[in-house]
């Protein structure tokens, strides 16, 4: 991913609307698209993604370049996408409390590469997305995610296996044991 020059940063931290724009134009789509991996809603992800960018604004003054910027966007990107996801567990909550559960649904529903993604914990999901989906080297994804470069290779080798096992989970024919 290409990083911004810094003096666009630095333009945009001191006021420039159009340095701001252009940040906002060069990483709108890769925030989207990690929001909508994370989150595995379209229409979440465009409003985390709006989040994001007006905590960006808020907080571009304190951008220290002591990491990619890319990275600091992206960790701010996932604080955001975890606050959404804590806001709709506190919602789902509030529901259940409030009516009964809904009969079960039918569990095929929805493409399975979202589906495989959503079946992962949001920990997993994440340090996923920004190795497999994003590219980052391990240590960004660390950088982004606030963890430990180890951490995140922990993260991203169960969260392959989880994956795999759920693909496998629906072949018919399967036999345990077989990679």
């Amino acid at each position: 991913m290409d990083e911004p020059a810094p003096q666009v940063v630095r333009a945009a931290a001191a006021g420039d609307l159009d340095a701001f724009t252009e940040l906002v134009r060069t990483y709108q789509m890769p925030v989207w698209r990690f929001l909508r991996h994370l989150l595995g809603d379209a229409e979440l992800a465009e409003d985390v993604t709006q989040d994001t960018f007006l905590r960006v604004h808020r907080n571009l003054a304190g951008f220290e370049f002591r990491s990619k910027f890319s990275t600091w966007i992206f960790r701010i990107a996932r604080n955001a996408g975890t606050d959404a996801l804590r806001a709709q567990q506190r919602r789902a909550r509030l529901i259940r409390a409030v009516q009964p559960a809904p009969p079960a649904g039918d569990a095929a529903t929805g493409v399975e590469l979202s589906a495989s993604l959503a079946s992962l914990a949001p920990k997993l999901r994440e340090a996923f997305i920004l190795v497999e989906v994003f590219g980052l080297p391990y240590r960004e994804a660390g950088d982004a995610l606030g963890v430990p470069e180890g951490t995140v290779k922990s993260r991203v080798f169960h969260a392959r296996g989880q994956l795999v096992a759920w693909l496998r989970a629906g072949e018919p024919g399967e036999r345990v044991g077989e990679v």
